[in-house]
């Protein structure tokens, strides 16, 4: 069988390098600080939040909550931005989206300072991961693809890539980080012809397309890396991938690796999330 790409120990890597760095961060008089904003009680935003909470906590960041109701209105959510924005003792913002449907949120989401978009999700942010010019950072699920690639030792340079999915979430960003790395890159979608030879013919595989289980045995061959970024629930009610394991992992077999969902690129996420906290608290000081 492949190689498991687990998260487990992606993320004790991080947390060893950020919290070295948080001290030195605290002896030089800044606290790193992540802005939380949350709009409703969506369970999935509670989830995170309280990965995120425990996540900090364990790394010495200080959380700022910023909690409103789901029908507080689009003036108390600019409100709030505008407070992180203006607070130099916050070095991130997290704002969980989707927003509930009577707010704008392209709107609020420009509003915020690139400076403090960690999870990439203004348009200056965005634009410094196309350009690689200005202020902001990656969409943490797209860093965290490059983080698991790193941690595992597997270059991409020169390697045929197949991102399928083209979301300015996870697609799009994480192409052009692998471009970056000087891979041969191609963006795949719904209406890719030839969808499952593309996938087949690359050497590197990104799946995020939030397809349960969408991908089997036809898509893969011996030798490939899979990541699999999509967080789906099958048909008996337990998370898995856009790919359907069990048969990518036998096809990709012994000299191939994949990650599995969960305790795969999900968690990993969430170390990204802290680290991009730490790095815009250390722009300020260092």
């Amino acid at each position: 069988m492949a190689l498991e790409l687990l998260g487990k120990p992606v993320i004790a890597a991080l947390k060893e390098d950020l919290i070295g760095r948080t001290e030195a961060l605290k002896a030089a008089g800044v606290v790193p600080t992540l802005a939380i904003v949350r709009v409703g009680e969506r369970e999935d935003d509670l989830s995170y939040e309280r990965t995120a909470l425990k996540r900090a906590e364990g790394l010495g960041i200080e959380v700022r909550r910023f909690v409103l109701a789901e029908d507080a209105g689009q003036d108390a959510l600019m409100d709030v931005i505008a407070q992180v924005d203006d607070d130099a003792g916050i070095h991130g913002c997290l704002m969980f989206r989707p927003l509930p449907r009577a707010y704008d949120e392209e709107s609020a989401c420009e509003a915020l300072d690139p400076a403090k978009d960690i999870d990439g999700i203004g348009r200056a942010a965005l634009a410094r991961v196309f350009t690689g010019r200005g202020e902001g950072f990656a969409p943490c699920t797209a860093a965290a693809c490059l983080e698991m690639l790193d941690a595992y030792g597997i270059d991409v340079a020169g390697k045929r890539v197949a991102v399928v999915g083209r979301s300015l979430v996870i697609g799009r960003p994480v192409a052009m980080m692998l471009l970056e790395r000087n891979a041969t890159v191609t963006v795949c979608h719904s209406r890719t012809q030839n969808l499952e030879e593309t996938i087949r013919e690359a050497d590197v595989v990104v799946l995020a397309t939030g397809r349960a289980k969408a991908y089997g045995a036809p898509c893969f061959r011996e030798g490939q890396v899979v990541l699999d970024v999509g967080i789906n629930v099958d048909a008996e009610g337990a998370l898995c991938g856009d790919a359907d394991y069990e048969a990518a992992a036998a096809a990709v077999g012994e000299t191939g690796a994949i990650t599995p969902v969960p305790r795969g690129i999900g968690g990993v996420t969430t170390s990204v999330l802290m680290k991009h906290v730490v790095e815009s608290a250390e722009k300020t000081v260092f």
